[in-house]
């Protein structure tokens, strides 16, 4: 499929509507086990009311002039936990426990056995989305290294093993996404960041086994985290960047509005389709076309149009939704601009 210049698109999740989640609840955190208290619908109308919010955010991307869309991911509680969950070898009911850097305890999903996915996760939602949109289309799946990362393992010889089932996972699902009509399949590997000297083990041979044999383009995002969740200062460089060079994914989708990312960087991923972050999420301003253009143009000088791809810092399940539709627009009139320049 040939690039035009300057295609927009999202990294994954738009705003849940508030009939919809517990956005209250939604605010306290990114879950990494299932949190079905979020919840607002019961069970047995929650998929019927998940479709209805799914087409909302389908409406408002295609009204903003986004060329590849999302379904939004609406039917999670994360973008993680829905997939990770859902796999045999992880046991549901007994989470574990990780603790950070600062000392915070996080409930994660209990590795017991082997990794193996015994059934389609994201299937349906892809089938959905593709059977209400004709613009080119992308899901987002969680990546082997932030899955074995986000987990605690009592199974596996080591955390290198787990990722490399973990990727084996993930790539089943990632074909049966792709013979459902997704035009391009993104892994979100925001992980990276937090164990460099992890990543540089086991990252990439991990994550071109989770993206081995498919034939449409392929993403990898990673970032400093959601703003609405990160509150401290974040850097103005990836420690693990420059190494996904390495990867067989096409396509590389990085964080660099809110933390004014050195652009510098993005010489040395030659080869690389850019998925620029031009949008800053960690600040509910909408902002103006120009300041959008303003930041394209700063990417342009270290990627051809062909091969830089417009798109917000993260995800923007957490801005309120009339903030993310108006960013949205602002990221269409943005590329405009500059397209009618380059023309």
């Amino acid at each position: 499929m040939s690039q035009p210049a300057l295609t927009t698109t999202v990294v994954g999740s738009y705003p849940q509507p508030d009939w919809l989640v517990d956005r209250a609840l939604l605010s306290k955190g990114v879950p990494r086990v299932r949190l079905r208290s979020i919840w607002r619908v019961p069970e047995e109308f929650l998929e019927q009311a998940q479709d209805d919010a799914t087409l909302l955010a389908i409406r408002d991307m295609e009204r903003a002039g986004i060329d590849v869309i999302t379904d939004g991911e609406m039917r999670r509680e994360s973008y993680s936990n829905r997939f990770a969950t859902a796999l045999a070898g992880v046991d549901v009911d007994n989470p574990g426990v990780i603790t950070n850097r600062t000392g915070q305890k996080t409930l994660v999903p209990r590795v017991i056995g082997p990794i193996r996915r015994v059934r389609p996760v994201e299937l349906r939602d892809m089938q959905f989305l593709r059977r209400n949109t004709e613009r080119r289309a992308k899901i987002t799946l969680p990546g082997p290294f932030t899955l074995a990362q986000q987990a605690q393992n009592e199974h596996y010889r080591d955390v290198e093993e787990l990722a490399m089932d973990f990727a084996e996972a993930v790539n089943a699902e990632a074909h049966d996404l792709q013979a459902a009509g997704a035009d391009v399949i993104q892994l979100d590997e925001p992980w990276l960041r937090n164990d460099p000297e992890a990543a540089k083990r086991y990252a990439v041979p991990a994550i071109n086994r989770a993206l081995a044999g498919l034939t449409v383009p392929t993403a990898l995002h990673l970032c400093f985290g959601y703003a609405a969740v990160v509150k401290h200062q974040k850097p103005t460089g990836y420690s693990f960047l420059l190494q996904l060079a390495g990867t067989i994914a096409q396509q590389i989708s990085i964080e660099a509005a809110q933390p004014k990312l050195d652009l510098g960087v993005l010489s040395d991923l030659a080869g690389k389709t850019i998925i620029l972050g031009v949008i800053d999420l960690g600040d509910s301003v909408i902002e103006m076309p120009d300041r959008v253009a303003e930041r394209l143009r700063a990417g342009l000088e270290r990627v051809t149009p062909e091969r830089l791809i417009a798109a917000p810092d993260c995800g923007m399940k957490y801005l309120p939704r009339d903030v993310a539709f108006g960013k949205l627009c602002a990221l269409s009139a943005g590329a405009r601009l500059v397209r009618s320049e380059l023309s």
